[in-house]
């Protein structure tokens, strides 16, 4: 119990430095950019680069692990489209907004240092596996989606995926994993100050992350429709690492890998789920609250979890 207390006090302790700095204008504006750019174009790379690189998956069961989390991914997108027509009454153009705020999580802010803490360096191999097919599924599914529900004529399926893959292409962190993937699938050895190198970027990496995260939040508001960020709240903190949590048990997933999927489940929505929104102009100010609330929130909701998961999987 202290040992999950601990990792994530100062988990969220690190985020609380960089909200604090950020609304007290200790860091300038420059400061935090130059914050951000280092920690998702240079030292996450890096971390994940090398992970992917020297990772071993054995025992891991890669493809249970994604075909869990993911399944929940899909399960919690579909109840998300019903509870906004049945539930929230909202317009048809407002589902992948929600959508993908209801399951797009902070993974690699969050979910890499806490797994990491939490797990060890073993949990490196089934979050790498997740953070590598994250990105670039859902948000080509909230591009589809939105084209599918979109209230301009002609909305191009083939525009929306060219648009996804301009994305993905200029991301770092889907750069270094698919250069991970070439190496390991070529299999090049990589020389040692390369290794070095990319090891001690790493290190830098997740403290960044996390101080960029709180200089973040300390733009995001809790504001819009109470109703719909409570939703959306409840379909990522809760109904999702449920889902996932009985797809691990489906899929028979080694004990750590079932840990890792459904930690990753539990995590709060990231800032892309707000960028999707803000790009697509629909429900902005709710999705807003949802992750600006949701990230506070979840230093209580993903306590909880990792204590029960303490319990009923094992250390």
């Amino acid at each position: 119990m202290f040992a999950v207390l601990s990792v994530v006090s100062a988990v969220f302790g690190i985020i609380a430095i960089g909200y604090a700095a950020g609304r007290q204008g200790y860091l300038s504006v420059d400061a935090s950019r130059g914050i951000a750019d280092f920690a998702f174009k240079i030292a996450i790379p890096a971390l994940l680069f090398h992970t992917v690189v020297s990772a071993k998956f054995d025992g891991v069961a890669p493809a249970g692990v994604i075909a869990s989390f993911f399944g929940a991914v899909g399960i919690i997108w579909l109840a998300s489209i019903a509870t906004t027509v049945l539930i929230l009454g909202r317009a048809k153009t407002d589902q992948p907004s929600i959508a993908i705020t209801a399951t797009f999580g902070n993974t690699i802010m969050l979910g890499l240092p806490i797994g990491v803490s939490t797990f060890g360096e073993a949990a490196l191999a089934p979050i790498s596996a997740i953070i590598a097919c994250h990105s670039p599924i859902l948000l080509l599914a909230a591009t589809l989606h939105a084209a599918a529900t979109s209230e301009k004529g002609g909305s191009s399926v083939g525009a929306a995926l060219m648009r996804v893959a301009r994305q993905l292409a200029a991301q770092p962190i889907v750069v270094a994993i698919l250069a991970a993937l070439v190496c390991r699938i070529v299999g090049v050895p990589l020389p040692k100050p390369v290794l070095a190198m990319t090891e001690m970027l790493s290190r830098a990496g997740v403290p960044a992350a996390l101080v960029s995260l709180g200089l973040s939040l300390a733009a995001f508001k809790v504001e819009g429709d109470m109703k719909t960020v409570g939703v959306m709240l409840l379909l990522k903190l809760l109904l999702m690492p449920a889902v996932a949590a009985l797809l691990a048990v489906a899929f028979q997933l080694p004990p750590l890998s079932a840990s890792v999927v459904i930690m990753m489940a539990a995590l709060p929505a990231g800032a892309n789920a707000y960028l999707f929104s803000s790009g697509s102009g629909r429900v902005v100010n709710a999705v807003s609250g949802a992750v600006a609330l949701g990230t506070a929130l979840s230093a209580i909701s993903l306590t909880l979890i990792l204590l029960a998961l303490q319990v009923f999987v094992g250390p």
